[in-house]
């Protein structure tokens, strides 16, 4: 089969980052499935691993982790899926991943695509749909029935942002508050269902107090979480909560000790990398998700399309996504 790989950590812009390689295609046992993949996203753990995760050994390392496809094959435990259903995942950390014609992946933690969507425009929100809905209802603990609360989201218009505010406007009664930028981006995340937009390049605290916002009960930061925590720690309403998914080299709780408010992390990949005994809440929330797209309650947020899956164009799309200007998911479809 085709796939995309590295063996050496190296800068986006160096031909051998990522290359065009021919692998054996995996067999589904156990709890497997074996998914012919249609299209793919790209998400900041693609190039952080990249540069980041040493290959072991003389193998090639497969990355990504969003696909969409159809199922080819089922291991002898499969009971969720047969073959010919159209999928949807963010896969598992600890395996090869989505950059492939064929992956196999555990069926606890597949979910089935949205039938109104493109297999392209789905690829675009398994990764960032479950950290979304996982940061608000499993580690914030966010009620849906929450009315007069605010929730601050850092770094709203990416991936994971574009998805967590729509799903706080139609699953919750919170006042949403968006943070961007630039006025492309601003826009995006009005169009979204925010309630109104700060820029995060000023200080949030005078942003709160200029549009004369609320205290948040909640505060969400998708990136840049160590540059803001001060300013979180004056905004945020006492007995709060603050969820983070990013990678600060170091992280000062203090400020917020206080005003007793709670700090929660956020990370996707830990169920299947633990096989902890929820595993299954991921195929759950992807069902849910799926429905909410076919019903039109929240759309695809895909960005752009950068074309096949190639070494090529996945060598652009990682470093558009380095630039950190990435409006949505960036998808690419098809070998």
């Amino acid at each position: 089969m085709k796939a995309i790989g590295y063996k050496e950590n190296l800068p986006i812009d160096n031909i051998n980052s990522l290359q065009d390689v021919t692998l054996e295609t995996p067999i589904a046992t156990g709890k497997d499935i074996l998914v012919e993949i249609k299209a793919i996203s790209v998400n900041p753990a693609d190039y952080k691993v990249r540069v980041g995760m040493p290959v072991k050994g003389d193998d090639w390392k497969i990355i990504g982790w969003d696909a969409t496809g159809t199922v080819t094959a089922i291991g002898d435990d499969v009971t969720l899926f047969k073959v010919g259903d159209e999928v949807w995942y963010a896969g598992d950390f600890t395996r090869q991943g989505s950059y492939a014609q064929y992956q196999i992946v555990d069926e606890r933690i597949v979910g089935k695509k949205p039938t109104s969507l493109s297999y392209a425009e789905a690829a675009a929100l398994p990764l960032t749909s479950l950290t979304a809905y996982e940061m608000l209802f499993d580690r914030l603990q966010v009620s849906k029935n929450d009315a007069n609360k605010s929730i601050l989201v850092i770094g709203a218009a990416g991936g994971v942002g574009s998805i967590l505010v729509q799903l706080a406007k139609k699953l919750t009664k919170l006042n949403i508050i968006g943070t961007a930028s630039r006025e492309e981006t601003t826009d995006w995340l009005k169009e979204l269902g925010a309630d109104s937009v700060i820029n995060h390049r000023n200080k949030l605290s005078e942003e709160f107090e200029k549009y004369n916002l609320p205290a948040p009960e909640y505060v969400v930061s998708l990136n840049a979480t160590e540059h803001h925590v001060d300013e979180i720690a004056k905004l945020i309403k006492p007995q709060g909560k603050f969820g983070f998914i990013d990678d600060p080299k170091s992280l000062n709780v203090m400020p917020f000790k206080g005003k007793a408010v709670s700090t929660h992390i956020e990370l996707m990949f830990t169920r299947s990398m633990f096989q902890t005994e929820d595993m299954i809440e991921q195929h759950n929330i992807l069902n849910k998700v799926s429905e909410l797209i076919d019903n039109g309650t929240i759309r695809s947020t895909l960005g752009e399309n950068f074309g096949t899956i190639t070494a090529e164009n996945l060598r652009k799309a990682h470093a558009f996504l380095e630039t950190g200007k990435a409006k949505g998911k960036i998808v690419l479809e098809g070998f």
